[in-house]
């Protein structure tokens, strides 16, 4: 039985001070326990080491996430954090992969490959994101372009525990455009996922990684789509800078 996840991805936004404080929020808020959802919240870099203190104070099991990491332990590489720098500031999980990532700063799937990779050997968990365009979209190729993502993402993976590989489905139609892909959008494509994870891992293996939704995610339609078979839970942008909101999804969740 797969654990459902809610993840919060705060992208570009929170101060220092302003991380601490939302960290804060978001664990008083679930001071009673999650039940059995997995949640995890992925700050900016700098904001790391200080919702990191707080996860640790509260002894909260919030899980603590990077977004982005260099598969290279460590050189000349300006700008970039290696697996082992999330690991001493607390990190456990790291989304690799994000529309964003691959369409501002031109990542492909063989970058997201070799940062899995790597986080995988430093017992970080990835969050693995994927997803189409309107242009494939409206194409009617969006499931095999899916398909293909994830096949190229996972290439070479050994994977043994199922709990230490996350996939985000994410339509990029539907991240910060207040378009929404529906409930059964969500399941054609994290079905064909999981199709395809049986292919390359096995059965045992691939019922138990977990597919999340990502776009436009927000309380009002989460339990939508947690209703769907292969959709475990979600990757939220906008509605996880809110305290109440993205712990509104977690209960959501646990229900």
């Amino acid at each position: 039985m797969r654990n459902r996840m809610i993840a919060g991805n705060w992208k570009m936004n929170e101060t220092f001070a302003e991380g601490v404080e939302l960290a804060q929020g978001i664990v008083d808020q679930l001071a009673s326990g999650t039940g059995n959802v997995d949640v995890v919240i992925a700050p900016p870099l700098v904001d790391l080491k200080g919702v990191s203190e707080v996860l640790t104070q509260a002894n909260s099991s919030v899980a603590l996430s990077a977004q982005n990491v260099y598969w290279e332990e460590s050189g000349a590489f300006t700008g970039e954090t290696s697996p082992a720098m999330l690991t001493s500031v607390g990190a456990t999980y790291c989304i690799i992969g994000h529309s964003e990532r691959r369409g501002y700063f031109g990542e492909t799937d063989e970058d997201i490959n070799r940062k899995a990779k790597a986080l995988m050997a430093h017992d970080i968990v990835p969050i693995s994101c994927c997803g189409e365009s309107l242009e494939v979209r409206n194409a009617g190729t969006h499931v095999q372009f899916v398909v293909d993502q994830i096949k190229a993402d996972t290439k070479g993976l050994e994977i043994t525990d199922p709990s230490k590989y996350v996939i985000a489905y994410e339509p990029i139609w539907a991240i910060g455009t207040g378009m929404t892909a529906t409930a059964d959008d969500a399941q054609e494509v994290c079905g064909a996922i999981r199709k395809t994870l049986v292919e390359i891992f096995g059965a045992e293996i691939a019922d138990g990684i977990r597919i999340l939704y990502g776009g436009s995610a927000k309380p009002e339609n989460v339990g939508g789509f947690l209703e769907k078979e292969d959709v475990d839970g979600a990757l939220v942008g906008g509605a996880s800078l809110k305290a109440g909101s993205f712990v509104a999804m977690v209960k959501s969740a646990m229900n």
